[in-house]
């Protein structure tokens, strides 16, 4: 089987990356696979030390078949970072498996992305292999497909990254042009317009959002997993894009998610259990967090 790189993004949380690649250790065909990291450079004095330490611990990294690093020497930023580092390992290796020091994978993670790699390789509606899927409250199918594309640990050819555009005031007008708001928000249970709408107007520099629009408007898919391959553990106050809740943690599948040959649509069952989660379940956290802050309550 054909072996994607592994492509990590870290910046200066050690804690966090020694838990992505410990996670990833535990994988099968690890050995097989190249690890490469992009590091991102420190903004002040405080984070360049922490970055160091990072860097330091990363030069110590084994396991892999082969561990290259790229040092960025100033800051750039993750949206930037992620978008450059992608599209020049991609070009390179014609795929990619994207993790950032957040994600803390399944020991199953590496054998799912690979091999959905390579059984949606020639499918040109597949755009993107995504690890993480939410904490649902519904059953969901073993695998599923959604219109767009996600960013918790994902994959994408390089036919898919083609399709990327950073142009976020394009891909909004395109939305509007096309009546397609309220698709694109789930019904508007999840507000990625406004996200979108806030990213050209510089209150956020999200890739991701521009990556889910790229997709969603070439009409491509992304394959889920029925069961979770990825926990966000950024969430906890350390990151500089995440602050601290619980709503998106998720137990890892202790066993194989069993790829076979589902209709290459979008999963009604899929989405509409995304949508039921975005409506009730992230407001039920949503309110919960706001009352811990208003009564203080541990």
């Amino acid at each position: 089987m054909e072996l994607s790189p592994i492509l990590l993004f870290t910046y200066n949380r050690l804690f966090h990356v020694q838990e992505v690649i410990n996670a990833l250790l535990q994988n099968e065909y690890v050995s097989e696979s190249e690890l490469i990291v992009y590091s991102d450079g420190g903004k002040d004095e405080k984070t360049i030390y922490e970055v160091g330490l990072v860097r330091h611990y990363l030069k110590s990294v084994t396991g892999f078949k082969t561990v290259s690093i790229k040092e960025r020497t100033n800051n750039w930023g993750l949206a930037k970072n992620i978008i450059d580092g992608v599209t020049s390992v991609v070009n390179q290796y014609g795929r990619v498996i994207v993790l950032e020091d957040d994600l803390v994978v399944s020991p199953y993670f590496l054998k799912y992305m690979n091999e959905a790699l390579n059984f949606y390789e020639k499918k040109d509606q597949v755009i993107c292999i995504h690890g993480y899927v939410y904490p649902v409250k519904r059953v969901l199918p073993e695998t599923f497909f959604i219109k767009g594309a996600d960013c918790w640990g994902w994959a994408t050819w390089k036919r898919g990254w083609d399709l990327f555009s950073s142009n976020g005031e394009a891909l909004l007008k395109e939305i509007e042009k096309r009546g397609l708001k309220k698709q694109f928000d789930f019904n508007y249970s999840y507000p990625y317009f406004r996200m979108l709408k806030h990213q050209i107007e510089g209150k956020n520099n999200s890739w991701a959002v521009r990556w889910y629009a790229s997709a969603f408007l070439h009409h491509k898919l992304t394959l889920y997993p029925g069961r979770s391959l990825v926990n966000q553990i950024g969430m906890d106050g350390s990151g500089t894009h995440c602050s601290t809740n619980e709503m998106f943690d998720v137990p890892l599948t202790n066993s194989p998610i069993v790829l076979s040959n589902i209709d290459i649509q979008e999963s009604k069952q899929g989405r509409d259990a995304f949508i039921y989660y975005f409506r009730y379940i992230m407001f039920y956290y949503k309110v919960k967090a706001r009352l811990k802050r208003i009564f203080k309550i541990s």
